[in-house]
């Protein structure tokens, strides 16, 4: 029988907060201890934490943090390499899984080389590619290169897709490895579909509802949401476009268009309504390294026009369960979202296919892949003769 394991896992951002790396860990956390591991928790201090949060009973240590501009209500978290080298210390993890790339995530990284435990990194957001977005593109080569550099310190860094572990590897990043993402078919289904919530938003009859679900913030595309509505509405005009979200981009959206649906955030089977309700998904992004919508919109029997990058690549299959376009082709994307709507019979068949294409995707096979990952990764550290000086720091 394996031992369990002790995960030190560091994140900026965690559960109730909402987006997909904080969906992700806390659904890897859950996997984690459903399997009789134990971890610990270091994270910056939230506006929830006011409220008696914590963090679902798994031990947590909070760290200062400062606001993100443009991300409402999340921190990054500021170095503490001083505090995490005293706590492992003492209560040494079996391996240190560093979630999120900021000033915190260096640090605990540090932390751990200092100790001699193993550690892994998450790579999850594309941060360079999301300066051209906030008018300071003359950072990408620096943050690049700083997010290179910060992988490379780690035993072994993690993608979520073989498109990306691809990329990455071409780019200088060394030992990555693939560990997915899954999805919860029992929440995500097409049998969530609700007429009344169609009914709500005032949709004629059988009218196709074009579904955006996502953060409404420039780096995500959204002018190329709204040229393919546009597109579409000239040949479906009785289309509506669904938008579930918030972000920036908001106040910068025609509130007075009677075609746009602004459903806001959503959650849990609220959120399975909403997406089950529509008939087709855009997903234009060029910046996510995954794309967890992807994955509940084709559980939810979406069909999906995305580019041909990240988890889309590797999921939607070109003309059956959805598009695929050139990635940056804009054009490209539109002749697509066009095509499969005016295909006859596209709609009804890719909503078929797109619940079947996902059925391998659940997490309980994800949660093996990580653990089988940690001790890989332990195993291969723990083989490596210690440095004296690690072994004389790490004994003291």
């Amino acid at each position: 029988m394996k031992t369990s394991l002790h995960v030190a896992v560091v994140t900026e951002t965690y559960p109730p907060e909402v987006n997909g790396v904080a969906m992700t860990i806390g659904r890897m956390v859950d996997g984690l201890l459903a399997r009789g591991h134990r971890v610990s928790l270091t994270r910056p201090r939230q506006a929830h934490d006011d409220d008696g949060d914590t963090s679902r009973s798994v031990m947590t240590t909070l760290v200062r943090g400062l606001p993100i501009p443009g991300y409402p209500g999340l921190k990054l978290g500021m170095p503490a390499q001083r505090k995490l080298r005293r706590q492992w210390g003492w209560d040494r993890p079996d391996i240190v899984q560093v979630v999120t790339e900021g000033p915190l995530g260096a640090s605990a990284i540090s932390a751990a080389r200092a100790l001699g435990i193993p550690v892994i990194s998450e790579f999850h957001t594309n941060f360079h590619s999301y300066s051209r977005h906030y008018g300071v593109g003359w950072l990408e080569p620096w943050v690049a290169a700083h997010l290179r550099r910060l992988h490379n310190r780690s035993d072994v860094t993690l993608a979520p897709s073989n498109e990306l572990a691809n990329r990455l590897k071409t780019e200088g990043y060394q030992r990555v490895q693939v560990v997915a993402r899954g999805v919860d078919t029992a929440l995500f289904n097409p049998s969530r579909r609700c007429p009344n919530l169609r009914a709500s938003w005032g949709v004629e009859n059988e009218a196709p509802v074009i579904a955006y679900v996502g953060r409404l913030a420039p780096e995500k595309n959204l002018p190329l949401v709204l040229k393919a509505f546009d597109v579409i509405h000239t040949h479906a005009p009785a289309a509506r476009l669904l938008l579930v979200g918030d972000g920036p981009a908001k106040r910068h959206l025609d509130h007075t268009d009677t075609r746009y649906i602004f459903a806001g955030m959503r959650h849990g089977e609220d959120l399975a309504r909403h997406y089950a309700s529509a008939d087709l998904f855009l997903f234009p992004s060029l910046t996510d390294t995954f794309g967890n919508v992807t994955l509940e919109a084709l559980a939810s029997g979406l069909p999906v026009i995305a580019y041909r990058v990240a988890a889309a690549a590797e999921l939607v299959r070109h003309g059956e369960n959805g598009m695929l376009a050139s990635p940056g082709d804009s054009i490209d994307y539109l002749r697509a979202a066009l095509e499969f709507l005016l295909r006859p019979g596209a709609l009804t068949h890719g909503r078929e296919l797109a619940t079947q294409s996902i059925a391998a995707w659940d997490w309980e096979h994800i949660y093996d892949q990580l653990v089988d990952t940690l001790r890989e990764t332990i195993a291969a550290a723990n083989a490596r003769p210690m440095n004296r000086s690690l072994l004389k720091f790490a004994t003291r």
